[in-house]
């Protein structure tokens, strides 16, 4: 810039020593138009090449910046690889849980809270004139612990008394048609006096999104509050699931426990790790292999 100036101030010197010689005042106005028009031309080409620097400068963020997507994805498929590993630990104790010998039914809530899966044994009646139900459910096959689609109906929740330590608690006995839910349908299934069951200790659910709330007036549970169930039939919050062994004749269909837990993390895996790799070859051939190949023309 100070070369420029230079440049400039020694023309005006020339302009105007031509100028006196000559006598013109006309090639002095003529000679200072030149000189404003070459200024502002190299104030303009000065202007161009910093927007032009800071053009590239953005530029190069922005490529930089779209490499954010295949490296996110990429820490999110290894995320859903501990996600993995940890619910198939968790798979792997649950069926443990189920399949161990039933023990007594604790007496602390805080330790039953602690046992969700784990077989119990129970001896008591039950009060079958405070039936709860839990509907829609389709009925499991305790085999396959898969349920036939197209088949709904309702588990049948009833008070328990517990004989050895007067304590009432809520047993799920099971499935029931619809046409089966007042309990009149069927007399043979209301059994009466002292009976032995296992069951599967369960916590409380909780409401899903857009879940029906649960209409107590009318009976209809739609998810299992055991707080609000509980106090409805004058229990303890504490659910056991009866096993299918535990099934009376013209009774619920016990054995209603799903013990199955989703586990689709390696289609995650795939798909995030699909997507990191295909994002990171377009970013490669089409940002950076492109810029270095119009770098070297």
């Amino acid at each position: 810039m100070a070369s420029h100036m230079k440049a400039i101030l020694l023309g005006k010197s020339v302009f105007k020593q031509y100028a006196v010689r000559n006598g013109s005042i006309k090639n002095i106005t003529i000679n200072a138009q030149f000189l404003r028009r070459l200024t502002t031309t190299r104030s303009l080409a000065s202007e161009h090449t910093t927007t032009a620097d800071e053009s590239t400068e953005y530029s190069t963020i922005g490529r930089y910046f779209l490499l954010v997507i295949p490296i996110a994805a990429f820490g999110l498929g290894t995320w859903q690889i501990q996600r993995r590993k940890w619910k198939l630990n968790l798979i792997a104790e649950l069926a443990d849980k189920i399949n161990m010998e039933p023990v007594e039914l604790p007496n602390e809530l805080e330790e039953i809270e602690q046992m969700e899966y784990r077989k119990v044994s129970l001896r008591g009646q039950f009060d079958h004139s405070k039936e709860l139900f839990v509907l829609p459910r389709s009925p499991i096959d305790y085999e396959s612990g898969s349920a036939p689609s197209g088949v709904t109906g309702a588990h049948v929740v009833t008070p328990f008394h517990l004989a050895d330590r007067g304590t009432w608690i809520l047993v799920n006995r099971g499935w029931v048609p619809r046409k089966k839910l007042e309990p009149s349908t069927r007399p043979e299934g209301q059994v009466e006096g002292t009976v032995d069951l296992t069951g599967v200790i369960r916590l409380n659910e909780k409401r899903k999104p857009f879940m029906s709330e649960n209409n107590v007036a009318r009976n209809n549970w739609y998810y299992k509050d055991l707080e609000a169930m509980s106090r409805v039939a004058g229990t303890e919050p504490i659910l056991v699931d009866a096993v299918s062994g535990s099934t009376i004749k013209g009774g619920p269909i016990g054995g209603q426990t799903r013990v199955s837990l989703r586990n689709e993390h390696m289609q995650y895996i795939l798909t995030w790790y699909s997507l990191s790799a295909f994002t990171g070859i377009m970013w490669y051939y089409g940002i950076l292999k492109k810029r270095n190949i119009l770098g070297k023309r």
